[in-house]
Parts: C-alpha cells; structure tokens; sequence
C-alpha cells in the first residue's frame, strides 16, 4: 500500500505468535491488491477504465468499502471524497520542482470531476459506476485504516487477544500490554515528527494522524500541506496536524483528512457530535485544540 505495516502482539510462544502475523500480512496484501490503483487487474482501475462508459461489478467487500466512503462524504459535505483521484498530479507534485501555487481558476478545474455524488451504486447487482469519462476513484484517505481493521479482526480470529497493527501511524490495538496495563500511543509534534507531544491510552481503540508534516512545500516562507481542498483545488493551511480517536482505523483514517479540509472550528463541532470519537487538533500557531471528554497525558 506504499505505506509500512508492523504488528504487534501478545503471546506465549513466539513461532506460533509469527505464523498468525504472517497471515495478518497476507490479508493486507489480498487488501491491497484488490484495491491498488498500481495494478492494472485492480477492481478500483476496472471502475476508472470504465468510468463514462458502463458500471462494472465489483466485490461485495469493494463495494461495501465505496457505500461507507459514501457515507463520509456525505457526513463532511464533500471534505472527503474518494473521487480525488481524477485530481492533476502534475499540478500537485509537492516536491521541489514546485515552486509556486496555481491560479485559483487552474486549481478549480483541476478539481472538477472531484463529486462523490456521480458515484452511482447499485446494492442488488454489487456495481460501481462513475457517471463521467476521466473519474478516478481512490483508496488513500481509508485503505490503510480498513486493511489495519481487517487483519486486526483475523488476528483475534486466530486466538491473538492482544496487540497492535500500525498502519503508517494510524493504528488500531486490542487488549493490554504483557504487564496488563493499556496500550499508549505517542501524538508526534507537528515540527518534529519524532518527538510527541501527548500520549493517550486507547486500548480497544483506534488512532489516526493527518498532518502537513509528512509531506508538503514550502513557497515565499509559507509551508503549504499536500491536502487539497476538494472544493477550491488548493492546499488547506490553518491546521499542523489532526489526530482523529474511534473504534475503526477505517473511520479514524477516513475522518482525519476532512477535518483538516474543514478547519479548527467546523471540524470540532462535526467530531463533538459524534458518538465514540474524539479528535485532537494543532494549529499553524502550536495551539492545541481537542473535542469534548478527552484525556490528554503529556
């Protein structure tokens, strides 16, 4: 998934300990295979090939996946949206070729087949359809966290009653730590991504981190994040980080980048309606903001 997985579990004997994370490894690779777009057999480039042109069928998992991005984009009008993928990338290179924004008008067009709304579902025949030519669907903002979900439920499924599966950071854990004390998980500082600034407790919980650190450019002294705002084609600023805290890497992945997208205030009010979930904001002055009933341990 272009991403590092590792996993961590509790057990007395350690052969047999390995041999479940192997296949713990194997489901996130069947994961990812079914929804690469680096792969031309895919299911996700089938419905791209095809996107103007007739619906295609899809797996019943697949198509689960796209109803619940649905869903998200519904709940963060359109702040995520998993038809990012029709998106310029040589607009959007954020490396060091890049040296000044589009025009506001470049960007809007960059952006215009981005519209969760010409995803057309149909639940009785399992098909995907992109309503018009050169829509991309993508699984970046949510991949990474249901695949993190997926091999956590087949480790228990194995007998595995504790651990971890850290997908690039957004992480989900089970049970305790050998000593029997919760599992703590590190908030990294925005500016220095090995450093954090909290730590939560969240066994049986799920964690996810959105933020302008990992990658991004710099331009006339203004950092500027490789989060695009669907609606304007251009980069979100205002927010280092956003830490998104549920019950499913899946949610807290697909929710992390939204919140971002939206901003300090809208974010917060969406999160602090929400049940089981909790959020954990820096902004670009270092300020901390977080939703409502959450513990953070510094």
């Amino acid at each position: 998934m272009g991403n590092r997985f590792e996993f961590t579990v509790v057990a007395d004997d350690g052969s047999w300990a390995n041999e479940q994370i192997d296949k713990a490894i194997a489901e996130v690779q069947r994961i990812e295979k079914l929804l690469t777009t680096f792969s031309e057999d895919s299911q996700t480039n089938e419905i791209n090939r095809n996107a103007g042109i007739k619906p295609v069928k899809v797996d019943e998992e697949v198509f689960g996946l796209i109803a619940r991005s649905l869903k998200i984009s519904e709940l963060t009008q359109g702040a995520f949206d998993i038809t990012y993928g029709s998106i310029d990338k040589s607009l959007w290179n954020f490396d060091q070729s890049m040296t000044s924004l589009p025009s506001a008008e470049v960007a809007k067009q960059s952006v215009r087949l981005i519209n969760y709304q010409n995803v057309i579902l149909d639940a009785t025949n399992t098909t995907v359809f992109l309503k018009d030519a050169g829509m991309r669907i993508g699984f970046g903002g949510i991949g990474k966290g249901y695949a993190a979900d997926k091999a956590k439920l087949l480790l228990q499924a194995q007998g595995i009653t504790s651990g971890i599966v850290n997908a690039a950071g957004d992480l989900v854990s089970w049970g305790t730590q050998p000593n029997g004390t919760p599992w703590t998980v590190a908030i990294a500082d925005p500016d220095q991504s090995t450093v954090p600034f909290s730590k939560l407790n969240i066994s049986g919980m799920a964690i996810a981190t959105s933020g302008n650190y990992e990658k991004y450019v710099t331009i006339n002294g203004k950092k500027y994040s490789h989060t695009i705002d669907p609606t304007t084609g251009l980069p979100v600023s205002g927010i280092k980080s956003v830490s998104i805290i549920s019950p499913s890497a899946e949610l807290s992945d697909a929710m992390a980048t939204p919140v971002m997208v939206m901003g300090v205030k809208v974010g917060l009010d969406l999160i602090n309606q929400l049940k089981h979930m909790a959020c954990i904001i820096v902004d670009d002055h270092n300020k901390i903001h977080s939703s409502h009933n959450i513990n953070i341990k510094n």
